[in-house]
């Protein structure tokens, strides 16, 4: 059963790869066609039907572009869809959070803490969560305000912002970060697969018939392109923050990620006004530093430590980990080696908060990071960092043993 742990985080490591990839895809051909709409050029004898053209030079070439603002009066031969690299970048997040979130739903989803749930209905508020979320943006979007992109914007922040204190309220800090980038992501997606590709064939399948297209399918597509593009930058922080726990771990943690959003605004708007040619907009890089170094001050409030006398109590596959034989000696290895780091207060010079938010100073703590404890530790030499507290082959072994038996003898994973 050992080697479950193993393969499966190799299998995580592969569902990781596999998402930043697509999302490289999806975020570069979104990010280009953004500004390469937003930098047409108009001259008096393009073609009929031609809104704009732009000349790009890449790559040793010279490349003509020209864009109908509906569409052009006969279907091309050779028509490419850009739809795939968002969708396969949602089912890799979503096969990400299945493998990491649902499946560790104990470590890493659940913090009894915050919300003491079973798996069971923790997952449940996530999946529906994400559902609602979109829902909740569509409506915003149809009902008497689609036509005011500002007024969308603001009132799709403050869904963000609420949202951004619930998941709080619901999950590890941790979870909390991800499922609001998952939240968001999941309406970027939802954009393209429910609105944006659907307008599309409804325009190609006008020119197939000899109709002429409806324009307003093309702007509707267009206005959740331009929110996608403004959402773009906050989810990949999101993303990114279960490596840094001065964001995720922090009091006033859901304040942090509504600044982020923010941030992300002032940015995208930075560069869609120089693509548009209208100018450089130097406030928003003030904004923006002065957004990040509110950050910076939020995250160095720090939380009370809880009361150690209402200690929670330990699972039956934690209570198999601590009661091994040779626990005693790997918790004396653990605490001499590992906690001057990974401590509510760590004692290593340059290190404010525990790395990723895990804390190994009781049986409780390092049984729940007992897989963990065994992949970077035992089975790797990943941890410590350049060994700069000198673990032994020895100790290494002994750690691992610790894990092998009490997951053999314990049927857990």
């Amino acid at each position: 059963m050992y080697d479950f742990a193993v393969a499966w985080d190799w299998l995580s490591f592969a569902a990781r790869w596999l998402h930043v990839m697509t999302a490289i895809a999806w975020i570069g051909s979104s990010f280009y066609f953004v500004a390469l709409d937003l930098g047409l050029r108009q001259r008096p004898d393009l073609p009929q039907g031609v809104h704009g053209e732009e000349w790009q030079v890449h790559g040793g070439g010279f490349y003509h572009i020209q864009k109908y603002l509906v569409a052009p009066p006969h279907l091309p031969e050779h028509l490419i869809w850009f739809k795939w690299e968002s969708y396969a970048t949602w089912l890799s997040g979503f096969v990400l959070l299945c493998l990491v979130y649902y499946a560790g739903a104990d470590l890493y989803l659940i913090d009894p803490a915050v919300l003491d749930v079973s798996a069971p209905v923790a997952i449940f508020i996530s999946i529906a969560s994400l559902v609602l979320g979109w829902f909740i943006y569509d409506l915003i979007c149809k009902f008497g305000l689609g036509k005011n992109d500002t007024v969308i914007m603001v009132l799709l922040y403050g869904v963000l912002v609420a949202v951004s204190w619930g998941y709080t309220q619901l999950f590890t800090g941790r979870a909390a970060f991800l499922h609001l980038g998952a939240f968001t992501a999941t309406i970027m997606a939802a954009n393209v697969f429910m609105l944006i590709i659907p307008n599309q064939k409804i325009v190609v399948a006008d020119l197939i018939a000899g109709k002429t297209p409806d324009p307003k399918y093309g702007k509707l597509a267009k206005q959740r392109s331009t929110h996608n593009n403004y959402l773009t930058l906050p989810v990949v922080f999101l993303m990114l923050s279960n490596h840094y726990p001065l964001a995720f771990a922090t009091e006033y943690n859901w304040i942090i990620a509504s600044l982020v959003f923010l941030m992300g605004v002032t940015i995208r708007h930075w560069f869609n006004t120089r693509h548009a040619g209208k100018g450089k907009p130097t406030w928003t890089w003030i904004v923006t530093l002065l957004l990040f170094i509110a950050i910076i001050w939020l995250s160095s409030i720090q939380k009370p430590l809880p009361d150690e006398s209402q200690a929670l109590p330990m699972t039956p596959a934690q209570q198999n980990f601590v009661v091994a034989e040779n626990f005693p000696q790997v918790r004396d290895t653990i605490l001499g080696r590992c906690s001057m780091c990974h401590a509510k207060e760590p004692a290593w010079d340059g290190i404010i908060t525990a790395p990723k938010g895990v804390i190994l100073e009781t049986d409780r703590e390092i049984a729940s990071h007992a897989r963990e404890i065994y992949l970077q530790a035992g089975r790797s030499h990943a941890m410590p960092p350049a060994n700069i507290t000198a673990v032994s082959d020895e100790e290494r072994r002994m750690l691992a043993a610790w894990y092998e038996t009490s997951v053999k003898g314990g049927k857990t994973q």
